[in-house]
């Protein structure tokens, strides 16, 4: 007969139960809620708790940061673990996931394959993609890897680790795309390809027929003739070429020209073809060039860029004249103006002087219209004299002669005198004038009078309408610079171009001048002897701007 049990005891039972049961309600919870990797499943033989063997807290917190899914499955097919991953890809809080059956979030048309992944998975590791239910969106391709882990007491369980192939997919189908439309893009390119190769078969033919006409009048000129590429490289010359230097194409190619230029002309041959090549503008220089007997004769070379369609240069055509026999004859011509100028200059001068004479012995009993033919007579003395002394410039040019004195002068001073003077000669015209600043230059005070004088000269010649002029000193860069700006006729492209030659006047019907054309020539040689510069801006029918530069003294 048991003993009966004192109501302490039944209390301190009912004290040990409650703890005990308390305890296991804070299990369940933690369970519940995934704070520990076990789970309580209720079977065919009552509940049961299953544990990870190897869990601890460090391989949770690895499984929780996982980008994939990781769902544990007994062999009945409910998961026993899921990790949060798996919860976002199904659309559904944790603790739903927990506890049921994974057949659930499988689709029906993925069922079959499923089925089969699970008892293949418990048999093997295996990979395969399935279909899985989000709640949220329909269905989300995933790539499941099936391993197998032992829990406590013995039990297996199915880890399945779960990877989202939304993106991968979504890739593979732009692929696909872009794959059919490089498809596309090949096939196109293909007859492109096609149609290209037999327009280039027809291109080809024609610029070997073109090339071998381009040869046939080239080697049939009496001119040296040459083409060159964009780069400068010589490709090709004729056999006037050939002849007169008796060198080969070998010796001749790429630059191999600078070989048979005589040195006092090979810098400013190479400076001007180099600019030409960069700026795509006329190549044109005179030069002396070897022939095969040694002799040098001077030449003219002259090229021209040849473009397609697009501007761009494709290769150049060159020629060069023979011009020694010009040059003897220019040689002849300026020492007869230098002999003629000398011969003038003499009697010029007793002519003057003379007039002179009659200005001042004129008396009161001689009409007043004498006095107005002797003004008249020593203006166009003056002009002759102007003449004599352009002539016997351009022969001391011609002869290498014009040399003088340099010294450090005011600019501002020989502006000053050179308007002073244009402001009495050229009464009729409104002078406008800014030259407020000192600029310390190195040059001939005389010449550059001659300048400035030259320059005032043509604004006046050639504005019979507007009569204004300015006359204008500064600084570009290093450079101290004087304008002339008149509001006349103004130059064309074509006349920018040869306003600094010899002899060259500017052709109007509308104004008339007199002249030889060599003021500026002449300026533009005393320039270079003061190693400055001389231009022209210039609109036809607006005007124009002559300036020169000259180096600034530090």
């Amino acid at each position: 007969m048991e003993t009966l049990k004192s109501y302490e005891e039944l209390q301190d039972e009912i004290q040990e139960l409650s703890i005990k049961l308390e305890e296991a309600n804070d299990t369940i919870e933690a369970i519940r809620t995934g704070q520990v990797d076990a789970i309580v499943v209720n079977g065919p033989k009552g509940h049961k708790v299953y544990s990870l063997k190897t869990a601890d807290h460090t391989y949770r917190v690895f499984i929780e940061k996982m980008s994939e899914g990781a769902v544990t499955l007994n062999k009945s097919r409910t998961i026993i673990y899921s990790n949060s991953r798996f919860a976002t890809m199904v659309g559904l809080p944790l603790e739903k996931i927990i506890g049921v059956s994974f057949d659930l979030f499988i689709p029906e048309e993925a069922f079959e394959e499923y089925k089969t992944l699970v008892v293949d998975g418990w048999a093997d590791d295996i990979k395969r993609e399935l279909l899985v239910k989000d709640y949220k969106d329909g269905h989300t391709p995933c790539l499941f890897s099936c391993n197998v882990l032992e829990l406590d007491e013995g039990v297996i369980a199915l880890s399945l680790i779960i990877t989202d192939l939304t993106q991968q997919k979504d890739i593979q189908q732009q692929l696909k795309s872009q794959n059919k439309l490089l498809e596309t893009a090949r096939n196109e390119t293909e007859r492109m390809n096609d149609r290209l190769e037999e327009t280039v078969k027809v291109r080809t033919v024609d610029l070997h027929n073109s090339r071998e006409h381009f040869k046939l009048l080239a080697n049939n000129i009496t001119q040296m003739a040459w083409t060159n590429l964009p780069n400068g490289d010589v490709n090709f010359y004729n056999n006037r070429w050939y002849t007169y230097t008796g060198l080969d194409f070998e010796s001749m190619k790429g630059w191999g020209w600078q070989s048979i230029m005589h040195a006092d002309d090979l810098e400013t041959t190479k400076k001007k073809y180099i600019a030409a090549l960069q700026t795509g503008e006329i190549f044109e220089v005179e030069n002396r060039i070897k022939r095969h007997d040694g002799v040098y004769r001077w030449h003219l070379n002259r090229a021209m860029p040849q473009r397609d369609e697009n501007g761009e240069i494709v290769f150049w055509i060159g020629t060069a004249t023979d011009i020694e026999d010009q040059k003897k004859e220019i040689e002849k011509k300026d020492e007869f103006i230098g002999v003629a100028s000398h011969e003038l200059k003499t009697p010029l001068t007793s002519l003057k002087g003379y007039l002179q004479l009659m200005k001042m012995q004129m008396k009161d009993t001689f009409p007043p219209i004498f006095s107005t033919y002797l003004a008249k007579a020593n203006s166009v003395a003056n002009k002759l004299q102007h003449l004599v002394d352009d002539l016997l410039d351009v022969s001391k040019i011609n002869a290498g002669r014009l040399d003088y004195r340099m010294d450090i002068i005011n600019l501002k001073d020989i502006v000053e005198e050179c308007t002073d003077n244009a402001i009495h000669i050229y009464p009729g015209f409104s002078f406008e004038v800014e030259n407020n600043k000192d600029y310390m230059v190195k040059a001939n005070s005389e010449r550059l009078g001659q300048i400035i004088s030259n320059l005032v000269n043509n604004a006046v010649k050639y504005s019979k309408q507007d009569k204004r002029v300015i006359i204008k000193t500064g600084k570009s860069g290093n450079c101290a610079r004087v304008s002339v700006t008149d509001f006349g006729i103004g130059l064309d492209e074509d006349q920018k171009k040869k306003i600094f030659e010899r002899f060259y006047r500017v052709e109007d019907k509308k104004y008339m001048t007199s002249g030889l054309g060599m003021g500026l020539y002449i300026s533009s040689q005393i320039m270079d002897t003061h190693k400055g510069t001389i231009g022209v801006e210039s609109e036809l029918g607006k005007g124009s701007t002559f300036y020169f530069e000259l180096p600034l003294e530090k």
